[in-house]
């Protein structure tokens, strides 16, 4: 009895409203600006001052490099051999495996990519969308010592069952696993150019008695071709820059070649190779390695220029057209 009388006691005491915060003044809120906008401007200020920082080192150290390696020798060289006594130091055999396995990469990730965006974007229905999309973008979440232990434990055995001359290291493993490793970053970036397209392109091309297949193929993917074009370019030079990869399943024997089933040696591979090393800080091998990553950032720099650019192309007619 006497709990039931505190229980209704309680519910009949009344409730006490807090008044509301008072709002800020024009000062706190302008000094809270400032302090966001400084910490913006800081972030800002560090990352073009690493960038300076990186490109001022990749500079001195190559300057160094070249004061003892001829320029000629360096360019115009076909051989790569700075560990041996006999050092030769052309690099094409670095950017021609590096070519290779990028190539091999791009002719996996471009059809699959863009031809699942096409489908995702145009085809599939919603609650198929939901499922695949993240299934596709998971794959970018996996390490890439992951797909590099792949392509060489599962890919290259299967492959070798049915290409007895396939070497054990090769660039076609590491290009194939690549290209699957890229696919989620150009059906995203694809994805986005298709869905950039105003509606109306299409609806105008079924209004003329247009097929789908033909609207996409003919209409749509014409008015998204910067932003494919830019996603194609990234990608690449994500191939380029690749690392894990290719150290683990393609091997470190530096030759020019455009067979993909031998050893060959790529940029980052060497010198992920050369800084794992220990070799000593201030040797020309050490040196080597500033040198050819002064190629792979400059190879890298163009095709994030050129995709740019391209995406900046896109931009521009959609928001003309809004």
């Amino acid at each position: 009895m006497n709990a039931t009388s505190n229980a209704t006691a309680s519910h009949d005491e009344p409730i006490v409203e807090l008044p509301p915060a008072a709002p800020l003044t024009a000062s706190a809120r302008g000094l809270g600006e400032r302090w966001v906008e400084a910490g913006l401007t800081l972030c800002g200020l560090l990352s073009v001052a690493m960038t300076a920082g990186l490109v001022l080192t990749l500079l001195a150290e190559s300057v160094r490099f070249f004061s003892d390696v001829s320029p000629v020798a360096f360019f115009g060289g076909l051989e790569w051999a700075p560990r041996v006594q006999n050092q030769r130091f052309g690099v094409w055999p670095l950017v021609g495996g590096t070519l290779l396995t990028s190539a091999v990469a791009m002719a996996v990730a471009v059809p699959m990519g863009l031809l699942a965006a096409v489908y995702l974007s145009e085809f599939a229905a919603p609650s198929v969308r939901r499922r695949l999309k993240p299934a596709l973008e998971v794959l970018a979440g996996i390490p890439t010592i992951v797909f590099g232990y792949f392509a060489l434990l599962v890919v290259t055995p299967a492959l070798q069952s049915v290409m007895a001359d396939l070497s054990g290291f090769n660039a076609l493993s590491a290009g194939l696993v690549i290209g699957l490793m890229l696919t989620p970053m150009i059906f995203s970036l694809c994805e986005d150019a298709i869905s950039a397209v105003p509606h109306d392109v299409s609806e105008a091309a079924f209004a003329l008695g247009a097929y789908p297949l033909t609207t996409i193929f003919r209409v749509v993917l014409p008015a998204a071709s910067s932003g494919i074009r830019a996603a194609i370019l990234l990608a690449f030079g994500r191939a380029l820059g690749e690392t894990v990869i290719v150290a683990i399943a393609a091997g470190h024997q530096a030759r020019l070649t455009a067979d993909p089933t031998v050893p060959i040696e790529t940029m980052t591979g060497y010198v992920l190779q050369v800084a794992s090393s220990g070799a000593p800080a201030g040797t020309l091998e050490y040196r080597t390695i500033f040198a050819v990553g002064g190629i792979l950032f400059v190879f890298t720099l163009l095709m994030n220029v050129l995709a740019h650019r391209l995406r900046h192309r896109l931009r521009a007619p959609s928001e003309g057209v809004s």
